[in-house]
């Protein structure tokens, strides 16, 4: 079994994570487009899996629209959050606590497999991505979502724009955005060199807005 820390910096637990709780939740859009996109390539009913999920925003968007869908997170303040928004949203979400990079699901459990927003606070990022090619079955896709490297401050200052935030919050996203979340992001080169160092062997980057998708398949 994994012992190391599983992220970088400090964990999201108690109000850090009820602060990214309120601060997110204040539009829910970005998680309804991501959502939209994951459906076009995603089989209808099929069994997703979403790593890090947070409070579950994107993970109830999809059991809407009747996927299949289980969460795995570190942090037990975003299992207990979660939990709370999915009985309140009325849909059904199965959520668990526990390491991406040492996940206690079976060997091709999922069809699909999303990651938003987290994948560059993973202490173990290739662990993590081993651990989704086996959990994902053959013909199964995965889909990492985060920020770039190379995001200016035009690229975050749009990206918080877009969240609808008080001025002072507003402030404090973006001052955590450039002192702490672009320096952990990873470069095109670093995310095809995990990739192909991965079980994966390979990737596919696609750049958007601020942030990122990278796509994988297990042949």
């Amino acid at each position: 079994m994994t012992t190391a820390k599983a992220y970088k910096g400090l964990g999201m637990e108690g109000a850090i994570a009820r602060w990214y709780t309120k601060n997110t939740g204040q539009d829910l859009s970005r998680f309804q487009e991501a959502a939209r996109l994951v459906a076009e390539r995603a089989r209808p009913a099929s069994e997703l899996l979403e790593v890090a999920p947070g409070p579950g925003y994107f993970a109830i968007e999809m059991a809407k629209r009747g996927y299949r869908v289980t969460t795995l997170d570190i942090s037990e303040s975003f299992v207990k959050i979660a939990r709370k928004n999915v009985a309140a949203a009325g849909v059904a979400v199965d959520v668990r606590h526990g390491n991406a990079s040492d996940m206690v699901f079976p060997s091709a459990a999922f069809d699909y497999i999303v990651c938003m927003a987290a994948f560059k606070n993973f202490s173990d990022p290739i662990g993590a991505l081993n651990e989704m090619h086996r959990v994902l079955r053959p013909g199964g896709e995965a889909s990492i979502l985060d920020l770039r490297k190379d995001a200016n401050r035009e690229d975050i200052d749009n990206e918080v724009r877009k969240m609808r935030l008080s001025a002072l919050e507003a402030l404090i996203t973006r001052w955590i955005f450039r002192f702490f979340l672009v320096k952990r992001a990873y470069t095109r080169e670093q995310l095809k060199q995990m990739a192909t160092q991965s079980r994966f062997g390979r990737c596919e980057i696609i750049p958007s807005g601020v942030g990122f998708e990278l796509r994988l398949t297990k042949p």
